[in-house]
């Protein structure tokens, strides 16, 4: 009797975990649709002269931030390119406020700044940022996590991103929109950073060429960081500006690039391996696995890891003596099999994406 009484107060006191533990495992309302469109938070914004630090390298700023929240919140600063105003990222604010995260937006004391001048306005509007979580009039008084930041920035911006992310490693995760850094400096050195980075980039961009700015400045960035590259088909330079580029491709990726690695949400990873439609170039070193509680998933049918460099694993209903089939993404098919293990062999395909066919479902595989 005694022993079922210290079992029963056990139970009791694990329950509380226990059920936590089930309601962080539940990823089921997280979805492609809605990381694309706003989150259910209302948003209210408030300006520099409300009582923010003004800082002297930067000019103006802009606070979005969700309302009736518990918990302390993460933040985002972004700030805009060369020759443009605050305004210019501003649609980023209320979008990525409306699912828990504040966004400040910030603007330069010359639109003619380069590279080095958004840095160091970065820095100051961190500084800023971070003082309204102290400030007592502040709507961020008390709720912020000083400690879960991450930075943005549009074309030289972006580039300023980088360069304060190689200068302190508290920053969690960059965005870069279509970055601009000068192609005669730009160097594995100079980009020595370890923040996860999510760069945007357009097919079609004049002002930053992929070929000459994004593509480099991904394969600079170390191969130990966390990184992807999503080139958008058709895309200009201005296609990241909003999360509406790409049809809300820009959107769902940016924001699950900061749930994943600025809040820590493991329910978004496999949004970020869904390569989207409109991609027209897609590379990352990510891998959602098992291992860490996250999976590439179509409703029963789960596969890790992936991407995948050898042998793959399949969990979920799984009837064997079934066929599958891995298909190239021209529709050829390179291997039919009858299923006989939880484990597929997938060592000879080439770097590439391919699809894995099994029971009428297909799921994206990615070779690395």
């Amino acid at each position: 009797m005694k022993r079922f009484k210290a079992l029963l107060i056990y139970f009791l006191l694990l329950l509380p975990f226990i059920s936590f533990c089930q309601t962080n495992s539940d990823c089921s309302d997280v979805t492609i649709s809605s990381a694309t469109v706003n989150g259910g938070y209302t948003v209210s914004s408030y300006l520099e002269s409300n009582g923010v630090r003004d800082g002297n390298d930067y000019y103006g700023s802009t606070i979005y931030y969700p309302e009736n929240t518990s918990g302390l919140l993460p933040s985002i600063i972004i700030i805009p390119g060369y020759a443009n105003p605050e305004l210019s990222v501003q649609a980023w604010g209320s979008f990525l406020a409306s699912h828990g995260i504040v966004c400040m937006t910030i603007g330069t004391n010359s639109i003619w700044d380069e590279v080095i001048e958004r840095k160091i306005a970065l820095q100051d509007a961190l500084i800023s940022l971070k003082a309204e979580n102290n400030r007592t009039n502040s709507s961020l008084f008390n709720k912020l996590d000083t400690n879960l930041i991450a930075l943005g920035g549009w074309s030289m911006g972006g580039g300023g991103a980088q360069l304060v992310a190689v200068e302190d490693p508290n920053i969690k995760a960059v965005l870069a929109f279509c970055p601009w850094i000068d192609p005669s400096v730009v160097s594995p050195t100079l980009l020595n950073h370890n923040s996860p980075i999510l760069i945007f980039s357009g097919q079609i961009d004049v002002v930053a060429p992929p070929g000459a700015h994004a593509d480099i400045q991904y394969n600079y960035t170390p191969s130990s960081t966390k990184k992807l590259k999503y080139e958008v088909f058709g895309g200009g330079h201005t296609i990241a500006n909003t999360p509406l580029g790409g049809f809300g491709d820009v959107g769902r990726m940016g924001l699950s690039w900061l749930k994943k690695y600025l809040v820590n949400d493991s329910c978004y990873c496999p949004l970020l391996l869904d390569i989207p439609t409109t991609a027209s170039d897609y590379e990352t070193n990510i891998d959602c696995s098992i291992a860490s509680g996250i999976v590439d998933y179509i409703n029963d049918l789960i596969i890790y890891p992936n991407p995948v460099s050898s042998t793959i694993t399949l969990k979920g209903v799984l009837v064997k003596n079934n066929l599958y089939q891995i298909i190239s993404i021209d529709g050829k098919v390179l291997k039919s099999e009858i299923l006989k293990t939880t484990k597929i062999d997938v060592s000879f395909l080439k770097k590439g994406i391919y699809f894995l066919e099994y029971r009428n479902q297909k799921i994206k595989l990615i070779k690395n």
